[in-house]
């Protein structure tokens, strides 16, 4: 095992914790963070170091980053909707994305794989291409995050002269979940025939295993300055990725959703992000979710990744029917469901 010490922030995350496990099955001595030191259970039988850090909170990064060369900025608020998203989403990412650097530069960590997202990517010209600049769409503060924090790693990076490696992530889904993510979640609503309707908003599935390769080919391989995106070519529909679920599992009896009329559906939003501010609780449904999404074919152009990084990931109808098996055994068995 290498003298160099890798860490992961962000590392008892679905994709945080399935990185810490690849990099130690390649013999790379790696330190954990979390934000909470008690949160442990993802790391039983793993020989790492598990460390407390906050993107918020400077000093614990500091503390962390000691004696670090290569740094997986995988940490970052995940959530689509808060109370207060400028505050909560927002300034959560930017600045921590500002302290993150800034930490790295006084430790001396020499490459950052900062992880960004394919939210980040303009979507008027399919399939999205890193090429094709960024979202312009600022209708969404976690849409906003990932635009303004993945332009400022790349400046950061620049400035401090530290090798800036970015990679962005579609709908990631998979096995070693410690919690469910967005995207685990929803493949978990269809295996509980929770999906009533058809949204008209579509999917890119990735499993998020090669998704950590990505991000340790990026590591390796990856030029600075330059981003990676880590989807697949072509998105799947609700109702197909409900089908790929039916006829896996018939005794589920899971039904099609129905098609709703844009309107219908736009009425319904409104009245969930009405009771959302009475409740506290996140709506199901959002009208700008809508005028972003509704219709968007989320196909995506990996040819860079693959050249340059390696990248060759299952398909998606292979990454979803592995996380339906995953979710539906070996998820449904842990005591508590998060």
């Amino acid at each position: 095992m290498s003298n160099e010490i890798s860490l992961v922030t962000g590392a008892n995350g679905h994709l945080g914790n399935n990185l810490v496990r690849l990099l130690l099955s390649k013999g790379v001595r790696v330190r954990a963070t979390v934000r909470n030191i008690n949160d442990r259970a993802p790391f039983d039988g793993l020989d790492c170091e598990v460390v407390q850090a906050d993107i918020t909170d400077i000093e614990s990064l500091k503390k962390a980053f000691k004696g670090v060369t290569n740094l997986y900025a995988v940490g970052a608020n995940f959530n689509l909707w808060a109370k207060n998203p400028k505050v909560e989403i927002y300034d959560n990412n930017v600045k921590g994305t500002q302290n993150v650097f800034d930490s790295a530069k006084e430790c001396g960590i020499q490459n950052i794989v900062y992880v960004s997202s394919v939210a980040s990517l303009d979507f008027t010209k399919l399939p999205a291409n890193v090429d094709n600049g960024y979202n312009k769409d600022r209708r969404n503060w976690y849409y906003n995050s990932k635009n303004d924090s993945d332009k400022l790693a790349i400046e950061l990076g620049k400035r401090y002269g530290i090798r800036t490696v970015l990679i962005l992530p579609s709908a990631m889904i998979g096995s070693q979940a410690f919690k469910l993510s967005y995207s685990n979640k929803l493949v978990f609503q269809i295996l509980n025939g929770e999906i009533p309707v058809d949204t008209n908003i579509t999917l890119n599935w990735i499993d998020v295993k090669d998704v950590a390769f990505g991000a340790h080919s990026a590591m390796q391989r990856g030029k600075d300055g330059e981003r990676y995106i880590l989807s697949n070519e072509q998105h799947t529909t609700l109702q197909e990725s409900v089908k790929i679920a039916a006829e896996l599992y018939p005794e589920l009896k899971l039904k099609t959703p129905k098609k709703v009329p844009k309107c219908l559906l736009y009425s319904v939003a409104g009245l969930m992000e009405f009771g959302s501010k009475i409740t506290g609780k996140e709506p199901l449904l959002q009208r700008h979710y809508l005028d972003m999404f509704y219709g968007l074919k989320q196909d995506y152009d990996i040819t860079k990744s693959r050249k340059e990084l390696g990248f060759n990931p299952k398909s998606s109808k292979k990454a979803l029917t592995d996380a339906l098996e995953y979710l539906k055994n070996d998820w449904k068995r842990k005591s508590v469901v998060h």
